[in-house]
């Protein structure tokens, strides 16, 4: 009879701390229980993982000599790592998307048809006539805000 009692209030007691530890992590003005003055608490802080930092290796050989960039350089490609090439379906994938783009590259070429990406051409102001001008500047003398000649 005893043992039912005490795991019942267990779980009471382990329910009230959940629900005092939920209450507080919530943020905001809150009563002081000693002084009943309002107390800010802080919302939910996390913790972020800091940058991965390369150990110094003071055995590493570090070559003297630093090449300016080339024609080699803009070909080159660094192999993708394990976890990029099972992000991308594997090799068998990343070779048919290649194969892909390749071939569509090839066909954007034979076919000369505009870059699905354009350079935005901006259009000419238009070109006021006298009577368009005279009533511009009309607008301009009725609202008493137009600093601007008009045509210059």
């Amino acid at each position: 009879m005893m043992r039912g009692k005490g795991v019942r209030g267990t779980t009471l007691l382990a329910g009230a701390l959940l629900a005092g530890a939920a209450h507080g992590q919530e943020g905001g003005a809150e009563l002081d229980q000693g002084t009943g003055k309002q107390v800010t608490t802080l919302g939910e802080v996390r913790a972020l993982k800091p940058d991965e930092e390369v150990p110094l290796d003071l055995y590493r050989f570090k070559s003297p000599v630093d090449p300016a960039p080339n024609a080699f350089n803009r070909a080159w490609r660094e192999p993708p790592s394990l976890q990029e090439v099972g992000m991308r379906g594997g090799y068998l994938m990343m070779g048919i998307n290649y194969g892909i783009a390749q071939t569509a590259k090839g066909l954007h070429t034979l076919t000369r048809a505009p870059d699905q990406i354009q350079a935005a051409v901006a259009r000419p102001p238009p070109a006021l006539d006298a009577d368009q001008q005279r009533r511009a500047l009309q607008v301009c003398a009725a609202e008493q805000g137009c600093d601007a000649a008009v045509g210059d």
